[in-house]
């Protein structure tokens, strides 16, 4: 027998300790291995159980009953008598507008309505801008121009709000109008260059009756409404 030079022996062993550590790394195959992954394919042939485990899988929302549905218009049901027109309105606005709130939207119109009665009394301009619609604005600055021509003042104090009921609502196209009745108390007189009063009472509170109409893009990121018609009630 011829003994193995040193070079054979040597690529003897390393073979062996080659296929030893290929052997670590890949494993032995024993029949249960899981087949490549197949992204295209993994969705389709996945178990019911093995869907249940995953993470990733979103439930879409279920369908609500109609008790749900009918619960968001309860707020507006509070205001208005359900079936009448002004019950309508109010949906429509809802079903447009998802944020909104009849009693909120009443609390944020009174605000509205003692910050334009004193804006126009003391003739801030830039006060209306934001609160009133153009062709509105337009109307209150040309009365306070003629106003202000005549060397004439308004002597105001807001004294509060007695009633404000919504009366009427609708949508036209995508902007919502909703008109208030709004009786609220006052006193004011206006004075001439002199300062006589020639109008009103600067001792007496009167009652003021309004029907103001306030509307709102629904589409708008703005939150606020504007006004955009007025009228005094006799």
């Amino acid at each position: 027998m011829e003994f193995l030079d040193f070079g054979t022996l040597f690529f003897i062993v390393a073979a062996v300790v080659i296929f030893l550590q290929l052997r670590n790394v890949l494993g032995r195959r024993t029949g249960n291995e899981r087949p490549p992954f197949d992204p295209y394919t993994a969705a389709r042939t996945r178990t019911g159980e093995e869907a249940d485990g995953q993470d990733n899988v979103v439930s879409l929302p279920r369908r609500k009953g109609g008790a749900e549905v009918e619960n968001i218009y309860a707020a507006i049901d509070k205001v208005a008598e359900p079936g009448t027109p002004l019950n309508k309105g109010l949906r429509a606005v809802r079903d447009a507008d998802a944020d909104f709130d009849p009693a909120g939207f009443v609390e944020g119109a009174k605000m509205a309505y003692e910050m334009i009665v004193m804006a126009y009394a003391d003739g801030d301009r830039k006060a209306l801008k934001n609160l009133l619609s153009r062709e509105v604005y337009d109307g209150f600055v040309s009365a306070i121009s003629e106003r202000e021509g005549r060397a004439e003042q308004i002597q105001s104090s807001f004294v509060g709000i007695d009633k404000a009921d919504i009366v009427s609502a609708e949508m036209k196209g995508t902007e919502a109008h909703i008109t208030l009745r709004i009786v609220s108390e006052l006193i004011s007189a206006t004075r001439n260059d002199s300062g006589a009063v020639i109008d009103g009472d600067p001792e007496t509170v009167a009652e003021v009756k309004d029907v103001w109409t306030f509307a709102r893009d629904t589409r708008s990121r703005d939150p606020n409404w504007k006004l955009v018609a007025t009228e005094a009630e006799d």
